[in-house]
């Protein structure tokens, strides 16, 4: 049997939920797991449906035939293979922490991604990408030339057929014509610090102010700099007895898992934008297994 998800945003109503459900019975799917949230404030209704289509209905027939439920109720829909994967583009600059945890995750079926490039502005993690047999490219980014390199990365993620890229703590700040044109398809990943504690050295002026919490925020990437719609966070405890550096260590783990988890509830659809935050289901049962333990 065939194993899909349904994605619905639109606005709050009586009976949206009754649709779906009819729509998948009257079908011969049997939904397996289901997830919804009607925001009062906004009037918006979001649900998200995992199904087995158990008579064989294809992907194509399954979004032809639930067009006049949409149009009834006005939705903006989609219907997914589960478990599909997502083309990923991967920028890192020169911290390789989340570089390397990705491509961990991504080499035993941890994330239902597919890493079709990395781009880097320097050169010390091409022996990796290269070594995982993932093609490597180095685009400089100066003031100067960097309308042209963000052409030639936006060239990369085009001839790839990546639908998400990935800030895997790239350093350079992305133009807003990048950012608008990727709206919803970048996502990036930093110390929870800001706006707290902004420029160099964010763990050390942490420390200077005696802090008992640090962590990492996952964040959809805006011209806001670091202010996008926040998709995962996550904190660990320190005391006054460690040092600028050991947040700086217990920093690099943060990051790396709170990033594995954002681009997780992402390429599973799990993520809805609304307005300036996010509403994010849990994982359907299976949803973390990997294909292979170790």
């Amino acid at each position: 049997m065939s194993k899909y998800v349904l994605t619905v945003t639109c606005k709050s109503t009586r009976g949206i939920v009754a649709a779906v459900a009819n729509y998948m019975a009257d079908n011969g799917c049997n939904i397996t797991d289901t997830a919804q949230f009607d925001d009062q404030k906004t009037g918006k209704f979001f649900l998200r449906a995992s199904f087995t289509a158990e008579t064989g209905m294809t992907l194509e027939e399954l979004t032809k035939g639930f067009e006049a439920t949409g149009a009834e109720f006005d939705m903006d829909y989609d219907f997914f293979v589960d478990g599909a994967k997502t083309k990923v583009v991967i920028m890192v600059s020169r911290f390789g922490h989340c570089l390397n945890d990705l491509l961990y995750r991504w080499k035993i079926g941890g994330l239902p991604i597919d890493i079709v490039a990395v781009i880097s502005n320097h050169m010390d993690y091409q022996k990796v990408v290269v070594n995982n047999d993932i093609p490597f490219h180095c685009i400089k980014v100066t003031k100067e030339n960097k309308p042209q390199a963000e052409a030639q990365i936006m060239q990369v993620v085009e001839d790839s057929g990546a639908e998400l890229i990935v800030l895997a703590r790239y350093m350079q700040i992305l133009s807003d014509a990048m950012c608008q044109k990727m709206s919803g398809r970048i996502i990036n990943i930093h110390h929870s610090f800001l706006p707290s504690f902004k420029g160099a050295n964010p763990y050390k002026q942490a420390f200077e102010k005696g802090v008992k919490l640090i962590g990492a925020t996952s964040h959809y990437v805006t011209a806001d700099l670091d202010e996008g719609p926040i998709i995962e966070q996550d904190v660990v405890r320190v005391t006054h007895a460690q040092s600028p550096e050991d947040y700086v260590s217990l920093g690099r783990d943060v990051e790396a898992q709170v990033l594995s988890r954002a681009i997780q509830a992402h390429v599973q659809r799990r993520v809805f934008l609304n307005g300036d935050k996010t509403v994010v289901f849990p994982a359907s049962p299976g949803g973390y297994a990997s294909e292979r333990m170790g």
